[in-house]
């Protein structure tokens, strides 16, 4: 057993507070502890000071001073391991949520949207801030708590972009063009001139800069500019005001055409079909139109576009509209069936998936303008079975007078 001199203790004493530690009650801890390991540890007659220098790095892996970092954060945070069990628990949950949902949505799986959205919204509202905060409270320069903020309140908003993207939520594009904007001339200026001045972290400064610049440059490729929706919004609309004029065309055409009594219960079922979609239409073009009643010729000059929403995120806001869209897929089916007898004159069934009814999960990508179209073409179904009906019964009226 090795017996520790004062000259000894007064040394190791001093190396403590050589190498950071401040808190004199910390010191003496190290202290009592450093003596208690060397004594029970070191032979009689060994040598003191490579046994001293070997045991003193078991108390860090960088510096000493880590302990009396901890030590801050113990007395200034009383639930720090809380907070540090959390963040290790939120970060694997939302990892895992994630990664299952991001599977489910590839497979068509029910589920993978409220999955996606527990992993983004968990990692971007709880796992990512309790970084920020335990990591703040482990530096001491003003300059690199900020970087850290900074750094931190890019990648949330980037998550929370891409989670509301998917989910067709408002405010997509402004946090997709904000995070990038903060992370580029904020955050990255900072980092850049305040590293490259330091020779030992000059070259990871330089790369790391490029990997940031590189990754904003690819974010806002894939980013759709404001005139380009604009002028995809104006196509759209455009297209969507020629199918009106052709429908109305053949609307009035088939208005002056015979209705033969025998088909009388189909023909009904396809006025009523007609009249829900002109119902549907006018509220669809109302909802992507921000409140408009029509659509004319100066669309663009009066600014009348259909917007960039989805036909599922106004039927899922209005329960009603949602029940008129139940009723007529219903009134489909049975005019369908009506109309089974008559397909020797021509009539065709009016396809009931791949259209607008189909509402359910997994959300659907329609724009609203392809379902105006949908919509659109189930009425000239209808017409075109009119005028076949019509057309038929003149024919046996016209070989009955020959």
């Amino acid at each position: 057993m090795y017996c520790i001199s004062d000259e000894q203790i007064e040394f190791i004493l001093s190396d403590i507070s050589a190498r950071g530690v401040e808190l004199e009650g910390l010191q003496l801890n190290l202290l009592d502890h450093i003596c208690c390991i060397i004594e029970q540890e070191l032979e009689e007659n060994g040598d003191f000071r490579p046994f001293y220098e070997a045991t003193i790095r078991r108390f860090y892996k960088e510096r000493l001073s880590e302990i009396e970092d901890e030590t801050h954060l113990l007395l200034t945070n009383k639930n720090y391991y809380v907070m540090k069990k959390v963040m290790i628990s939120s970060g694997v949950f939302a990892a895992t949520s994630l990664s299952f949902g991001i599977f489910f949505k590839y497979m068509h799986w029910a589920g993978a949207s409220i999955l996606i959205t527990l992993g983004i919204g968990i990692a971007s509202l709880v796992f990512l801030p309790l970084i920020v905060t335990l990591k703040v409270k482990e530096q001491r320069a003003a300059k690199d708590k900020l970087l850290i903020v900074l750094g931190s309140i890019s990648a949330i908003a980037i998550a929370l972009g891409i989670l509301f993207k998917v989910q067709h939520w408002p405010g997509a594009n402004m946090l997709g063009v904000i995070s990038p904007a903060i992370l580029a001339l904020v955050f990255l200026p900072i980092y850049f001139f305040s590293g490259i001045r330091n020779p030992e972290t000059k070259v990871n400064t330089i790369v790391s800069s490029a990997l940031i610049i590189i990754g904003c440059g690819l974010f806002f490729t894939l980013t759709i500019t404001s005139k380009t929706s604009r002028l995809m919004e104006v196509r759209n609309t455009a297209a969507y005001l020629r199918s009106t004029y052709i429908l109305k065309s053949e609307e009035q055409a088939v208005l002056s055409l015979p209705t033969p009594p025998a088909a009388a219960p189909a023909l009904a079922l396809g006025k009523q079909i007609y009249l829900s979609c002109e119902e549907l239409r006018a509220q669809l073009v109302a909802y992507a139109a921000h409140g408009a009643t029509s659509i004319g010729d100066d669309f663009e000059d009066k600014n009348v576009l259909l917007g960039d929403a989805t036909s599922y995120d106004y039927f899922s806001e209005n329960p009603k509209t949602a029940e008129l869209l139940t009723a007529m897929e219903r009134d489909v089916k049975q005019y369908n069936a009506a109309n089974t007898a008559l397909a020797t004159r021509g009539v065709k069934p009016i396809p009931a998936s791949y259209i607008v009814f189909n509402q359910e999960e997994p959300k659907p990508l329609d724009k609203i303008s392809s379902s105006l179209n949908d919509l659109i073409q189930i009425q000239m179904m209808v017409l075109q079975n009119q005028r076949a009906i019509a057309g038929s019964t003149k024919e046996k009226m016209l070989s009955s007078i020959q």
